[in-house]
């Protein structure tokens, strides 16, 4: 069973759904609206549950038959209420063989002394823009720790920033367009974000042959680490023009981006990509490993490559 099936933000979960269909997987893809994006499902050839992952009747009922589950949810004030109805329906269930769980990076550093020390300890360790981690952030933090508690077969998978996250691929889009510039208020701080595609093929991996993984939590990030002025070749490359980086003043970006398209109609997504704009403007995220290639078997793929196949990058080059 694959959950979040009719999301939006990189289509981790369509993707993993598409790539099991091909490896011949009987697919139960759970979503919340019976629409377009459920319809082409079916016809790829999923079983489509329409239900509520907050209703546990419902999530009971989608479990029903299925031994293998990828667990992922919008961003959502409840979501750590949805990962504990998933956990209590799969330890009733009695015989799920890995329940594979989509984190996020953040969790690599939120260990319980620095969850629990004193506030002028934390605001150190965040790095001083930042006064506590988001909501949504606590949130994986305590799903992580009640499916440790489940004592299901979990594996955690904590991906660093997107590539198609709206802080790289949406909010930028008009003035990349407009004025041929990237405004971002990273200053020189340097990311390696991370292909949707590749983590969803970790995840198709780990749920065709999950032994290997049980109890495992693996930190990802993309391939390459570089700063603003080195992904603006991406940018350009993916918009077919030249682009150049215009950094931008952080409290004046996160006003103009985000709180004026969100903060009003969905203030915990809001809140979450504030603290994460602010932690990656304070190098938060300045690291790459190796450990993507290693499970992958292969090179990562590159912000470029995910830029170029970004479904509302192209649409935006089409309309432009």
């Amino acid at each position: 069973m694959i959950t979040g099936a009719g999301g939006e933000v990189g289509s981790v979960s369509r993707t993993v759904i598409h790539m099991l269909l091909e490896n011949q997987y009987p697919v139960r893809a759970f979503v919340r609206r019976d629409d377009e994006r459920a319809e082409a499902l079916r016809r790829a050839g999923a079983q489509v549950f329409v239900g509520d992952l907050l209703n546990v009747a419902d999530v009971v009922a989608a479990l029903n038959g299925c031994r293998r589950v990828y667990f992922s949810m919008s961003l959502n004030p409840y979501y750590s209420d949805a990962t504990i109805l998933m956990a209590a329906a799969a330890r009733a269930q009695g015989d799920i063989e890995i329940f594979v769980n989509i984190s996020e990076f953040e969790q690599t550093f939120m260990t319980f002394d620095r969850m629990t020390a004193a506030r002028e300890a934390r605001l150190a360790w965040l790095g001083g823009s930042v006064s506590e981690w988001s909501p949504q952030q606590r949130a994986h933090w305590a799903s992580e720790q009640a499916l440790q508690w489940s004592g299901l077969p979990v594996v955690n998978i904590r991906a660093t920033m997107f590539a198609e996250n709206p802080i790289l691929s949406w909010f930028p889009l008009k003035q990349l367009l407009s004025a041929g510039e990237l405004h971002l208020p990273f200053g020189t701080q340097k990311i390696a974000p991370i292909a949707a595609y590749d983590v969803a093929e970790i995840c198709a991996t780990i749920l065709n042959d999950p032994s290997a993984h049980i109890s495992m939590s693996y930190a990802l990030t993309g391939p390459e680490l570089k700063d603003m002025h080195g992904f603006a070749g991406d940018y350009g490359a993916a918009l077919g023009r030249k682009i150049s980086y215009a950094p931008q003043d952080l409290d004046a970006w996160i006003e103009t981006y985000i709180n004026s398209a969100l903060a009003s109609r969905n203030p915990h997504t809001a809140e979450h990509l504030k603290t994460i704009t602010r932690l990656v403007a304070g190098g938060r995220y300045d690291v790459v490993n190796a450990e993507l290639e290693r499970l992958l078997g292969r090179a990562p793929r590159t912000v470029r490559w995910a830029l170029e196949r970004n479904p509302r990058i192209r649409n935006a080059v089409e309309a432009a």
